[in-house]
């Protein structure tokens, strides 16, 4: 976390790295992840921004990454080419991409998959209000062949033209239920889809009439089933518009109300369709909702268990909506449920049968529901130390004769990973090295700490160094050191007493060749970013062996930090002198503690790289909201304030206000500003005070 005291201070942060293929090996466990005894936590594969999991019965793995592919791993080996390169159709930017992939129940005899991505509908990928120039979220069904590569001419387009205004919340993910029915999760689209709020103002999901805040549910080609809950008079199909007539509700809606359901998961124990949906929360509360034919959910009337944006006001729902059954503060650090599955029944020890798992994106951690909708859920701690900006996608697959928990993380630069319960079993490896490239002779440390018995037992470390050297060591450390010039495939086993050896983990050792030095020139160090206002991104790399490298050599990547995690905003795109627009604020409490983080990444002919970090911060100024006569209540963002309100506001940013029509004694005249009773402040590069005009009556 960044003070405001350093708030206009750029930072560089330099990390030289090997890259094999388009992504950073990193082996070894995600951060330092902790799990109860018996059980390992393993990589899988490297996968840049990984979304989605899914499986086929033959055993493959299908895992999607926001940038638009879709990647197999067959035989535990990830694919050298993707199934699907959607990267010149999807938009990617903010939130926006590939989000979520399932297998057809009846995938051995039609092998279709199903994907939800953001489409490129125009030639570019802007935020805001105007549709015409907006891209779009779809659900697409793919055939994919046992030659791993979807035919992209294959695509049947089943739902279309969902609004995506802000790129923020679209939520994305889809699965099969029990009923042979495709159920897709969609978010409210940050900001209203008609113009309107954002945040807590967004009240597209209590649009009927939209597909936006929505579980949606459709029969494998894309029809409406006759037995969903809103069907006959009074509805209309959305699956091709994204929307139907004002006051209709659409009929491939199944339940309604959610804000970013993110992730949801089927229980494989129930004798009928029974699921969970993690519900992202805004500013107060995330939450998992049971799956019910008709429920709203509440939002944005309601967060969590209570009133959108209060922790005491959370008396019983109004009549009609459905309180979560499960929800938690932010206040312990915890602050956006991602993944979720339920453990199958045996698979590992009694304690978790049939219970619950989500995973939180912030503060790193897998978490289990233990209870039923009857009695209430108690929460324990599965696995921690994951990192944040971590866990994203939890599916149980097969591993080997038994299954696992797999998860998609983008801590390391993306990974695949596994979970699997081995009591007396194999034990798991970890390795890293530093450094990883430098001119001859080459003096590399190597460190296996991360490695991991399931019954605690010591551990021999054996080691293979790629250049025909190796080691066996009781300790977790030791050297080499590189004198001749290549790039070596350094690889690490452990064993415990029983002799149960784990399989290899490897890291790649550059010996005499230095890593490129790139440069970011602008955004210069300290410049301040304006929200809408265009960032120009120029750069230059150096290689001690190749000397200036072009620009189809340099990559740029931008995230938005928020608290303590951070969203995907801009890239990855190669290139020089490119250009977005800048960020806006998530909510007028994220305004003093988010801003850009910017990677600049240099790739030499041998794929080793170096990424330099500049942090941007938005100028920002006080916007003073108050009331004449003074100390009456304004609406400011979806939020209740007393007069007078300060803001600190983003220049450019449209600050939503709303003054209520009456209170107390008096109503409604007009803004200072001459703005209607609701309407949007464009934040000025000055401080400025408007002002709700109130008669007395």
């Amino acid at each position: 976390m960044v003070s405001r005291g350093r708030a206009l201070t750029a930072r560089l942060v330099v990390v030289a790295m090997i890259a094999t293929a388009a992504l950073v090996v990193i082996a070894g466990p995600s951060a330092a992840a902790v799990l109860p005894p018996g059980f390992v936590d393993e990589l899988v594969t490297p996968i840049f921004q990984p979304t989605g999991i899914a499986f086929t019965p033959d055993g493959r793995v299908l895992v999607t990454s926001k940038t638009g592919y879709v990647r197999v791993v067959k035989g535990g080996l990830l694919l050298a080419t993707p199934a699907l390169d959607f990267t010149a159709r999807v938009c990617t930017n903010v939130e926006r991409g590939l989000e979520g992939v399932t297998v057809d129940p009846a995938f051995a005899s039609n092998h279709f998959v199903y994907i939800y991505y953001t489409y490129k509908k125009f030639s570019a990928c802007p935020t805001g209000a105007d549709s015409n120039t907006l891209p779009v979220n779809r659900v697409s069904r793919f055939v994919l062949p046992d030659t791993n590569r979807i035919d992209a001419t294959s695509e049947k387009v089943l739902i279309d033209n969902i609004p995506s205004p802000s790129g923020f919340h679209n939520a994305g993910d889809l699965h099969f239920g029990k009923d042979d029915k495709l159920y897709v999760t969609i978010g409210d689209g940050g900001c209203d889809w008609q113009g309107g709020g954002c945040a807590g103002l967004n009240d597209a999901a209590r649009d009927k009439n939209v597909l936006l805040g929505k579980v949606a549910r459709i029969n494998r080609d894309g029809t409406i089933p006759a037995n969903n809950p809103f069907t006959g008079a009074g509805t209309g199909a959305c699956r091709t518009t994204g929307s139907t007539v004002s006051g209709f509700h659409c009929r491939e809606t199944f339940a309604w109300g959610l804000r970013n359901p993110f992730r949801f998961a089927f229980d494989p124990n129930a004798a009928g369709t029974r699921f969970f949906i993690d519900d992202v929360g805004q500013d107060q509360w995330e939450e998992v909702d049971a799956g019910k034919a008709g429920a709203d959910y509440g939002w944005n009337v309601r967060e969590g268990p209570c009133v959108n944006g209060s922790v005491t006001n959370c008396g019983p729902q109004p009549a009609g909506m459905t309180n979560p059954i499960y929800s938690y503060q932010h206040n312990a650090g915890c602050s956006s449920v991602t993944g979720g599955a339920f453990v199958p029944n045996g698979l590992w020890p009694s304690e978790f049968s049939g219970t619950y798992l989500y995973a939180d994106f912030v503060c790193g951690k897998i978490v289990r529901l233990a209870g039923s909708e009857a009695t209430g859920f108690t929460a324990t701690d599965f696995v921690t130390g994951l990192g944040n900006s971590s866990a994203v996608h939890l599916a149980f697959g097969p591993s080997g004769t038994t299954q696992a928990l797999y998860y998609s993380t983008f801590a390391n630069n993306g990974e695949l990973r596994r979970i699997e319960y081995r009591p007396g079993g194999v034990p798991a490896a970890s390795l890293s090295a530093s450094p990883t490239s430098g001119p001859l002779p080459l003096a590399v440390s190597f460190d296996g700490s991360g490695s991991h018995d399931p019954d605690n037992d010591p551990l021999t470390y054996l080691w293979d160094f790629g250049d025909g050297a190796s080691a066996s060591t009781a300790t977790a450390t030791t050297s080499h050191t590189y004198a001749t010039a290549g790039i070596f495939t350094a690889s690490l086993r452990v064993r415990d007493p029983g002799g149960l050896t784990s399989s290899a983990v490897t890291v790649p050792i550059a010996a005499g060749n230095s890593a490129p030095v790139p440069t970011i020139t602008a955004p210069a160090s300290g410049a301040l970013f304006t929200t809408g206002g265009t960032i120009t991104l120029t750069g230059s790399a150096t290689d001690p062996e190749e000397g200036a490298l072009p620009a189809s050599r340099i990559t740029w990547t931008v995230r938005l930090h928020h608290n303590d995690h951070t969203h995907p905003f801009f890239g990855p795109v190669t290139g020089n002198n490119l250009t977005f627009n800048g960020a806006a604020p998530e909510d007028i409490f994220a305004t003093q503690t988010s801003f850009l983080e910017i990677y600049l990444t240099a790739t030499d002919s041998a794929g080793l790289s170096t990424t330099v970090r500049r942090d941007m911060y938005p100028r920002v100024v006080t916007l003073t909201i108050g009331t004449n006569p003074t100390g009456l209540t304004v609406n400011v963002d979806g939020f209740f304030l007393k007069a007078p309100a300060y803001i600190k506001s983003w220049v450019g940013w449209h600050l939503p206000v709303t003054a209520p029509p009456s209170q107390d004694q008096y109503v409604f005249v007009n803004w200072s500003d001459g703005g209607a009773r609701s309407h949007e402040i464009v934040t000025p590069s000055a401080p400025l005070t408007v002002t709700a005009r109130y008669a007395h009556v």
